[in-house]
């Protein structure tokens, strides 16, 4: 019963829950496009409800790219929801807009009433690479990597204050090695409107990208997953894990939420080649863990674009996850 679509393919996605309902919001984009590559630049959010992440029903499109000229004109990525003090949700995204030909991505932010009726806050930026830690990290460098990388937002309460957090996909500069350039960065916001960009959290130089971040405890330990391509690792990951480089879904660990956060270690947590499930998110349920991810290829190399019913995942005496798949 996976999640999917006659007429889209539908790729990153988020959850949120409402009392017994898990909302997902998903990336999608019509399957009649000659190449499934195009669907990043075809994008817009669909939605859909369920009671046990199995069985879903589709409520059609909520959000899209805005009409141009504007910031987020021309894409709309992933993100995350949460319900805010008032009651309010709020949507965080990525944005690009086709005057910047798409390159430099930037976090927007919409709310709604009822999860699905999104409007933008303003014109929705709320989040760009400026004031005094922006030179943290990288900018666009042609020939050095393929776009100015600020996306995938997770935005979660602050576990140490009245706040929020804000972890998103980030580069840092001064990396020979494009490969070792990966980082999460972070933002901190006293009300969800107002955002204040801080140093990354994370960039300990062993992808050259980590996607699609998710932070959150279980035990003793925080985790923050991520998904990654073989083709990202890099020469000091490489050397730390000799398994053969797979893309998929791995994690970092630490004792705190703002780290230091490092690779466990232990193999790459869900990964294949070609892969098998993307963009993965993590529930748990009754004090049990389960990982989803977005179907990614056939055995054939086939682009799937559907979203996987939940797999167990177990934790070991060390907090290493493991992936129980029958």
């Amino acid at each position: 019963m996976v999640l999917s679509l006659n007429d889209k393919w539908i790729w990153d996605f988020w959850l949120a829950r409402n009392g017994d309902d898990w909302h997902i919001y998903f990336l999608q984009a019509d399957n009649t496009l000659p190449d499934p590559e195009m669907r990043h630049r075809n994008v817009t959010q669909g939605h859909a409800v369920s009671r046990d992440l199995v069985n879903w029903t589709h409520l059609g499109q909520c959000f899209a790219p805005a009409a141009g000229p504007a910031w987020d004109d021309w894409t709309t990525w992933t993100g995350s929801v949460l319900q805010g003090p008032d009651g309010a949700w709020h949507l965080f995204y990525t944005g690009t807009s086709h005057a910047g030909d798409g390159m430099h991505q930037r976090i927007g932010h919409a709310t709604s009433p009822d999860m699905h009726s999104w409007q933008r806050a303003g014109d929705g930026l709320v989040l760009d690479l400026a004031g005094p830690n922006a030179a943290y990290y990288e900018e666009f460098t042609p020939g050095h990597w393929h776009d100015r990388a600020m996306r995938d937002p997770w935005v979660i309460r602050d576990p140490e204050g009245d706040g929020w957090l804000m972890y998103f996909t980030a580069r840092v500069p001064g990396r020979a090695e494009p490969n070792a350039g990966g980082a999460i960065g972070l933002a901190r916001s006293a009300d969800l409107d107002r955002w204040t960009l801080e140093k990354p959290v994370y960039d300990g130089g062993d992808f050259g990208q980590l996607e699609v971040p998710q932070v959150f405890r279980h035990g003793q330990h925080w985790y923050m997953t991520f998904c990654t391509a073989a083709e990202h690792w890099s020469e000091g990951y490489r050397r730390k894990n000799p398994q053969t480089p797979v893309t998929g879904n791995h994690y970092l660990m630490a004792d705190h939420h703002l780290g230091p956060w490092r690779t466990p270690d232990a193999p790459f947590l869900d990964g294949l080649n070609p892969c098998k499930r993307y963009a993965g998110k993590i529930v748990e349920r009754d004090g049990k863990l389960f990982i989803m991810g977005f179907l990614y290829y056939d055995a054939d190399g086939r682009f799937i674009g559907k979203v996987s019913d939940p797999v167990p995942l177990r934790a070991d005496d060390k907090g290493h996850l493991h992936v129980e798949e029958g």
